[in-house]
């Protein structure tokens, strides 16, 4: 079924976070991920912005001068990152367990069969999931 008129340019996937420096670590040191912008006291909000290169998709990270908890979802909750090569993968894990980030068991094992899935800083899942053969 095709809806007429519909035509998003850009998507962003926003979160809170009481973590912000370290959810920065994690997803800029860690992952690698670029940091498009980062602001300061906007209306009471600190946050980041990562992107994937040459794409239109984009992560945000906010946190309130108030405060901004923010629980976990469920371990099947998940930010999934298609990567071709596995090698880049293994690269990534390295970085991440340098910070004190491991693997951890995914709740459904077919994020297992090519992937890895390691918590961020607030308990976020995300699977590192490899490409190759697929």
């Amino acid at each position: 079924m095709k809806f007429e008129g519909f035509s998003a340019s850009q998507i962003r996937v926003a979160r809170p976070t009481d973590q912000l420096p370290e959810i920065i670590s994690f997803y800029e040191e860690g992952i690698g991920l670029p940091k498009l912008t980062y602001f300061i006291n906007h209306a009471g909000y600190d946050g980041v912005v990562f992107g994937l290169p040459d794409c239109q998709y984009q992560l945000e990270f906010t946190t309130h001068e108030e405060g901004s908890p923010c629980p976990a979802p469920s371990k099947d909750n998940l930010l999934v990152l298609y990567i071709a090569e596995k090698k880049e993968i293994q690269l990534i894990e390295s970085r991440l367990a340098n910070l004190g980030f491991h693997a951890v068991a995914p709740e459904n094992p077919y994020w297992e069969e090519k992937g890895i899935t390691i918590e961020d800083p607030d308990g976020w899942r995300l699977v590192l999931m490899n490409t190759e053969g697929i």
